[in-house]
């Protein structure tokens, strides 16, 4: 049994999870170290850690998605190496590391989650899921590619499940040829067309 299998079954009731929370690469290659790394985006940290503790609930589950890659990973044909498997600019962030033991954990080989090991498979077993909550980095890479593949998910499956995006707790590396605040902008835009929810911060509602 592998450990995420192992952790939702460990809740009472499965079909009671109503609620996922997915922190999308808040990991030390990102915020701390490494060729992609930008540690201003280190500001949405606390906002994160926020959701976190807002999901610890019997109703309630927590994705933590890592980027790992192997050396010969094709994605380094568009981006920098970074985030190699078994490092350290793969792990969570330390401020995240205590919650990761009873949450679900999907490695990435790409800019989306959507098709990590475990992660389709799990979510087609959650079947009451009401709302997933994207956090983490990068607004227009990784949260974007994993935001739009699920409401499609849920469009084509007829599955009522909200998509929400809160702007504190999102954010994008900034460089010369990447302006943060334009691709940010672009990204955020580009959600709320596919019917995502873009929202200054989450406050738990009731559906």
């Amino acid at each position: 049994m592998t450990k995420n299998l192992e952790i939702l079954t460990r809740k009472k009731d499965i079909l009671e999870i109503k609620r996922l929370l997915l922190v999308v690469d808040v990991v030390k290659g990102f915020m701390e170290k490494g060729s992609m790394a930008d540690s201003k985006m280190r500001h949405i940290i606390p906002s994160v850690i926020e959701l976190v503790q807002n999901f610890q609930g019997k109703e309630t589950v927590i994705g933590f998605i890592k980027d790992s890659h192997k050396s010969s990973a094709i994605e380094f044909n568009k981006f920098p190496i970074h985030c190699l498997e078994n490092t350290e600019e793969s792990e969570l962030i330390d401020e995240l590391k205590s919650y990761e033991e009873n949450s679900l954990t999907y490695l990435k080989n790409s800019t989306s989650a959507m098709y990590a090991p475990e992660f389709l498979d799990n979510i087609k077993a959650l079947i009451n899921l009401k709302e997933i909550v994207i956090a983490g980095v990068c607004t227009d890479i990784c949260d974007l590619n994993l935001a739009l593949p699920l409401i499609n998910y849920f469009d084509e499956n007829n599955q009522n499940v909200e998509i929400i995006v809160p702007t504190n707790a999102v954010d994008t590396y900034d460089a010369l040829s990447h302006p943060k605040d334009e691709y940010n902008e672009i990204a955020l835009k580009l959600m709320r067309q596919a019917g995502i929810k873009v929202i200054p911060k989450y406050e738990r509602g009731e559906r």
